[in-house]
């Protein structure tokens, strides 16, 4: 009989602990409960650990808040647009593209650009850039989305990307071409073969106003 009890003390232990809601801290339950309805339990999931890695890099330097942050959307499967969303261009907000578990070149950067903000990063220090990448061994560019982070104006950007995984300096990233950048707050053109950029107004670029109205 003592074992009886024994047994069902610890398999009642063990369902209340797979019962028990995860603890959130930048996301809402109702939120939560919203994606999972949509989404799914796995990607339910995947926002509960996306919670926790922000959570936990808080308190980091800000190399560790970048590298927190690139390394966990860059686990995230890569599917072009055309396939994912049967669209050309198509810009996902960050729990849509966590909600589907996949998602192209932009999506990571504009997931990463909101993570950091959740951060406290300035929106200042970060732009989302579009750039030209050329691959090894051909001589064409293909068109590119990756983040920079400035940690001053005028400064050499790290650049987050999904492709080279790795944190670089955009001095060491010769295979990439800047084009253009943007943030929330305003768009800027590249010059000097990237070198610098000039701003050329507020960011009222179509793609980006469809995705704040998902946001």
């Amino acid at each position: 009989m003592k074992k009886i009890l024994i047994i069902s003390f610890f398999t009642i232990s063990l369902i209340l602990t797979n019962t028990t809601a995860t603890k959130l801290f930048n996301i809402s339950q109702s939120e939560l409960n919203a994606i999972n309805a949509k989404y799914g339990e796995k990607a339910k999931r995947r926002v509960e650990i996306w919670d926790n890695i922000i959570q936990n890099a808080k308190n980091k330097d800000i190399l560790n808040k970048l590298k927190d942050v690139n390394d966990f959307w860059n686990k995230i499967r890569y599917s072009r647009d055309s396939k994912h969303w049967g669209k050309n261009d198509y810009w996902a907000a960050p729990f849509e593209f966590l909600g589907t578990g996949a998602g192209d070149c932009e999506d990571y950067a504009i997931a990463k650009y909101f993570s950091l903000r959740k951060l406290g990063i300035p929106e200042k220090k970060l732009r989302i850039t579009y750039v030209k990448l050329k691959r090894r061994k051909t001589k064409f560019e293909e068109a590119h989305m990756v983040l920079t982070y400035y940690h001053k104006p005028g400064a050499t950007p790290i650049v987050l990307d999904n492709i080279n995984k790795k944190l670089k300096l955009a001095s060491k990233r010769t295979d990439l071409r800047p084009i253009y950048s943007f943030n929330a707050g305003g768009l800027w053109q590249a010059k000097n073969k990237g070198k610098t950029s000039l701003r050329v107004g507020s960011n009222n670029l179509k793609n980006w106003k469809s995705l704040m109205s998902r946001i």
